[in-house]
């Protein structure tokens, strides 16, 4: 596996769950499809290539008939995710969620959409397409990849749906953060989790993210300034777009979750973002509880929920584990050479380490220890 922030002892807030993952939410399953061919100079339509897709099931690819409740915030929504406006006026997301490039969104939301419904009869279809939205975030690997020439097909989207499991969670250059760089930096997917105890029970939280924006001198890493302290060059580029997906067993309603997706743009706030012109910042919030609530039609429905005198704390796992899969995203990522010979740094491990060293902000594990 690559290497975590923790793996260096990297200091976090919170108590991760077992996998510190977004899969540690009972249920949800990952799934990546990674396409890396190619070296030289771009030629559109044959290479280089460096992209790919991520889904996300919140309650497995088992549960795609079970909706969830959900809420979204726009910090910034200069990027696409489709599904949104059906999403805020139902309160509900069912099927699995994704993220690719920038150019890949329509073809992902159809071919998920054929997948859902490959063999159905009519009526079939009508009720996957009633109990589904098609949620597909992007966002831009151009630095890197060939995206004029989208060389995702069909056959890749399938490949993430399929391929989607529980358990750890590959981070870094993988699925749909392939091409893409944060803080000036490689970075890509990145996932964290947390467990408090909220009211009569304790919950699981999750927030897996795909994390393409910001200014090297804006990274910040456990409350140091690690992008102005960094020596070295500076493309002074941000590439643009986060989406962030957060997932928990705790019983939320929508406006409840609307208020934990935007939690989650604090915690990315954390590590130095501000949410810039070009940057398409959006963040999904879900809960796997109430299964039952919307499985038919008949009668009065019933769903339990936290009341809001007991959501602090997940307010705060919220953040907090946002800010760590940001971290996570880089950390995870090695130098990628792409397009033109374009070049995302990887993060320089030994320079942060000691740089939190330096700042009091480190646990004392040295690289070689």
């Amino acid at each position: 596996m690559p290497t975590r922030a923790r793996d260096l002892r990297v200091p976090f807030e919170g108590e991760p769950g077992p996998l510190n993952a977004v899969t540690d939410v009972a249920g949800v399953e990952v799934g990546h499809s990674t396409i890396i061919r190619g070296d030289g100079p771009l030629v559109i339509d044959d290479g280089p290539v460096r992209t790919g897709v991520t889904v996300v099931f919140p309650r497995g690819r088992d549960g795609i008939m079970a909706p969830c409740f959900a809420g979204y915030h726009g910090l910034n929504p200069w990027g696409e995710l489709t599904g949104i406006q059906r999403l805020e006026g139902q309160g509900l997301m069912g099927g699995p969620m994704a993220t690719t490039n920038s150019m890949s969104v329509g073809l992902a939301r159809d071919t998920i959409a054929r997948w859902l419904t490959d063999g159905q009869d009519n009526e079939r279809m009508m009720q996957l397409m009633g109990q589904s939205i098609r949620v597909v975030g992007e966002t831009h690997d151009g630095f890197l990849n060939d995206i004029v020439g989208q060389h995702i097909k069909p056959e890749h989207v399938i490949e993430a749906l399929e391929g989607a499991r529980s358990g750890a969670v590959v981070e870094g250059s993988v699925g749909g953060g392939t091409g893409m760089m944060a803080y000036e930096f490689k970075a890509g997917i990145g996932t964290a989790s947390r467990v408090v105890e909220a009211g009569p029970g304790s919950w699981t939280l999750g927030v897996i993210v795909q994390a393409n924006h910001g200014l090297r001198r804006d990274l910040t890493i456990a409350g140091v300034p690690v992008g102005r302290e960094l020596e070295g060059g500076w493309l002074e580029r941000e590439s643009g777009s986060i989406i962030g997906t957060c997932v928990t067993d705790a019983p939320l309603l929508s406006p409840q979750l609307k208020r934990i997706a935007q939690r989650v743009g604090l915690g990315v706030a954390r590590t130095g973002a501000i949410g810039r012109n070009n940057s398409g910042d959006m963040f999904l919030a879900l809960s796997t509880a109430n299964p039952e609530t919307w499985s038919d039609t008949e009668g009065l429905r019933h769903a339990s929920f936290l009341h809001d005198a007991h959501i602090d704390a997940l307010f705060e796992a919220a953040v907090q584990a946002a800010e760590e899969a940001v971290i996570n995203s880089l950390f995870a990522s090695d130098t990628m050479v792409g397009i033109d010979g374009n070049t995302a740094p990887g993060l320089p491990h030994e320079a942060v380490v000691e740089i939190l060293t330096r700042f009091g902000r480190h646990k004392g594990l040295t690289l070689s220890g």
